[in-house]
C-alpha cells in the first residue's frame, strides 16, 4: 500500500546490513533511491542491483563532518530536492572496558553515530533543500534503551541521537517535517556475523541474546519495512518517536 513514487529518497550508510535493504525496499515501491557510503564499489553493486532508472550514488565518509554540506548541495543540484532521508550510518569499537575507553575511541564513535546524523539532518532541513512533507528516520538500537557491558560509546552515541530526534521533531515541526528512529535488537548483518567469528554461536552472549530476542534474530528486511513506514504519507502523524524493531527483547 506504501508507494514513493517520483519521492527523492537518501540513504546514508547504504552499502551493507540495514541500509543497503533500505535502499533496495525503498526501490521496490517506487522511490528515487540516492545511497551514500564511504566504498564506490560496494555503491555501485547496490546500485545495479535497484530496479529503478533514476537512481544515485555518492561516496561520502560521514564521520569527516565537513564533508556533509557540499554532499547535500551536490545531491539536491544533480538529482533535486529531498523527500526523505534515512541515516543508517554506524560504527561500533567492539567490547571496550571502562579502563580500556579513551576519549579518542569515544569521538571515532560519536563522529559517525551521532555528529554526522545531526549535521546530515542539519543539511538536508535547510531552505532549499527539501520538498514539503520532507520525511527523516535514523537506525538507532535497544543498546540506546539498556545497558550492555563494555559498549559505553556506542550505547551513548545512539541514546543521544534518540534524544536529539525528540528535540528536533519539536523544532522541524513548524517546517513540516517528520523525524523518528527504529531501534533494532540483533539483526542479521556483518556486526552480528562479526560476533559469532569472535564468540561463537555457543557463547553465552549469544545465547543470552537470542533467549531474550524470543521471536528469533531479525533480517535486515525486518528493520528497512519499519524504516520505509516511518517515512510514508501514511506514518504522517508520527513524529519524536523511538520505535522498537527487537523481538521482544525489551519485554
Amino acid at each position: 500500500m506504501i508507494s514513493f513514487e517520483g519521492k527523492n529518497i537518501l540513504v546514508i550508510g547504504a552499502s551493507s546490513g540495514i541500509g543497503e535493504e533500505t535502499a533496495y525496499v525503498l526501490d521496490r515501491n517506487g522511490a528515487n533511491v540516492i545511497v551514500v557510503a564511504r566504498r564506490e564499489d560496494k555503491l555501485k553493486k547496490v546500485c545495479d542491483n535497484m530496479i529503478s532508472s533514476k537512481k544515485a550514488y555518492y561516496c561520502c565518509d560521514v564521520s569527516e563532518i565537513e564533508t556533509i554540506e557540499p554532499l547535500i548541495k551536490r545531491i539536491v543540484s544533480e538529482v533535486g530536492k529531498i523527500d526523505g532521508m534515512v541515516y543508517s550510518a554506524g560504527i561500533t569499537e567492539g567490547d571496550v572496558p571502562i579502563k580500556y575507553l579513551t576519549y579518542d575511541r569515544q569521538i571515532n564513535t560519536f563522529k559517525t553515530n551521532y555528529f554526522g546524523f545531526v549535521e546530515s539532518v542539519r543539511q538536508v532541513t535547510k531552505k532549499g533543500m527539501y520538498n514539503e512533507g520532507l520525511r527523516i528516520a535514523s537506525v538507532s538500537s535497544v543498546a540506546s534503551l539498556c545497558g550492555t557491558k563494555a559498549h559505553i560509546p556506542y550505547s551513548a552515541s545512539k541514546a543521544a541521537m534518540n534524544a536529539a530526534i525528540r528535540c528536533l521533531a519539536k523544532e522541524l515541526n513548524s517546517k513540516g517535517i517528520c523525524i523518528n528512529s527504529v531501534a533494532p535488537s540483533m539483526v542479521n548483518t556483518g556486526m552480528y556475523q562479526s560476533l559469532l567469528d569472535t564468540q561463537g554461536d555457543n557463547s553465552d552472549a549469544n545465547i543470552e541474546l537470542l533467549n531474550k530476542q524470543f521471536l528469533g534474530l531479525a533480517e535486515p528486511s525486518d528493520v528497512a519495512y519499519a524504516l520505509a513506514f516511518l517515512l510514508s504519507e501514511e506514518a504522517r502523524f508520527i513524529t519524536g518517536i523511538t520505535l522498537t524493531v527487537d523481538g521482544g527483547f525489551l519485554i
